[in-house]
């Protein structure tokens, strides 16, 4: 069995639980509102305003003038999110991160240890609540398509289990947007064809999603149907590291998805700088309100895993990707082709400013590490979330 962990309100739980004066009030974390900052993450009281994650931080104080606006603390919460993969450790080395706030664990040969995968999960959140004062959503299935939504359906502090011998009764009357890949544009598709749950995509065939979708007809087919052989796959063993973040709602404004990027590409370098590797390849994925969905690559002058190297390309990737003032619905990026750290080979022309990127990330990660806050910040990040 797969668990789906997902933190709750991940960066506004931190924050209320190191102030708790903050308890009961609207909290947003992101960029200044006088600037062009954006909304990284609101708590509960925020969103009952309409609040919600890559909004403009200006539409933010309209719609909730007395939210409390939080500077993101990355470092902070990277360090807790260290903190709480820890726990996972106890229970399973297979963890599949997708981000600082979630991840796939697969528990299939832990239940001799530590019983069943639903004892497991629960007292994985009973750890983190009782350990680091913060609550987490789990969702236990055969596959992570649906762990994943089952994680997602009783929020917060949900722990929703689906058997093996039910996962169709589980799908079936779901939306059919809750299938990966459907966005506003497919769901109004399947609308205008009577199609509303899954179940009712489910009785179709393949052939006549296939008609109607291309290639992407099969692959709804078969989520529909609970098919999704993908395993959890552990860093040491991933091809590629990456991060995506899929906005609450489309984003036109090129700062702020420049923003995001910062924080994708810091945490992909430190996932490779923490196990060692460095990347050739830097990939941007990007996938439009359409759902059209276009990958970028770039083949870096050496492997790497130093944000500062990393994250020129990255926008250099994005700007030449962007479709003029098409809206975003998706954003992703990682690398990819590695090689060890033992494998770089030190060049005579290795120019001191390399080696001075280089020193600021173990500086950085040190400090991370040992005092779990933001003590040192990259400036070019810190600049695109705030302005």
């Amino acid at each position: 069995m797969i668990l789906h962990v997902d933190m709750d309100a991940f960066y506004a739980s931190v924050e209320e639980r190191d102030d708790p004066s903050l308890v009961g009030k609207p909290v947003i974390v992101g960029g200044s509102a006088e600037g062009r900052g954006v909304v990284c993450a609101a708590n509960y009281e925020a969103r009952k305003y309409g609040v919600h994650s890559a909004m403009a931080a200006s539409r933010a104080v309209r719609l909730c003038p007395n939210a409390i606006f939080l500077k993101p603390r990355m470092n902070h919460y990277a360090a807790i999110s260290r903190q709480i993969r820890e726990v996972f450790g106890r229970y399973s080395p297979i963890i599949e991160p997708l981000s600082l706030d979630e991840a796939f664990i697969d528990v299939t040969h832990s239940a001799a240890l530590f019983g069943s995968a639903v004892s497991i999960a629960a007292r994985i959140k009973e750890q983190i609540r009782d350990e680091l004062g913060l609550i987490a959503s789990v969702g236990v299935a055969p596959s992570k398509f649906i762990a994943k939504i089952a994680s997602d359906l009783r929020k917060p502090d949900g722990l929703v289990v689906v058997e093996a011998d039910k996962v169709q009764a589980f799908l079936d009357p779901l939306p059919v947007g809750r299938i990966w890949g459907v966005g506003k544009v497919t769901d109004r598709a399947f609308a205008g064809r009577g199609i509303s749950t899954i179940g009712q995509l489910r009785r179709l065939d393949v052939e006549t999603l296939s008609s109607w979708f291309g290639a992407s007809g099969e692959h709804y087919w078969q989520l529909a149907n609970g098919i999704d052989a993908r395993r959890v796959i552990p860093d040491r063993e991933a091809k590629s590291i990456s991060h995506e973040t899929t906005f609450a709602v489309d984003i036109t404004d090129r700062e702020l998805l420049r923003a995001w990027l910062v924080e994708l590409v810091e945490q992909v370098a430190r996932r490779a700088r923490r196990h060692h590797l460095r990347g050739r390849v830097a990939e941007l994925k990007l996938r439009f309100f359409d759902f059209r969905t276009i990958n970028r690559s770039a083949t870096l002058p050496e492997a790497t895993n130093t944000t500062g190297e990393l994250l020129p390309a990255a926008f250099r990737l994005l700007d030449a990707a962007l479709s003029r003032g098409a809206p975003v619905r998706l954003l992703g990026f990682g690398i990819c082709n590695f090689r060890g750290e033992d494998e770089r080979q030190l060049s005579l022309f290795d120019v001191e400013e390399k080696q001075r990127e280089r020193k600021l990330d173990e500086i950085a990660d040190s400090i991370a590490n040992r005092f779990g806050k933001q003590v040192v910040r990259r400036a070019a990040g810190q600049r695109n979330v705030e302005e």
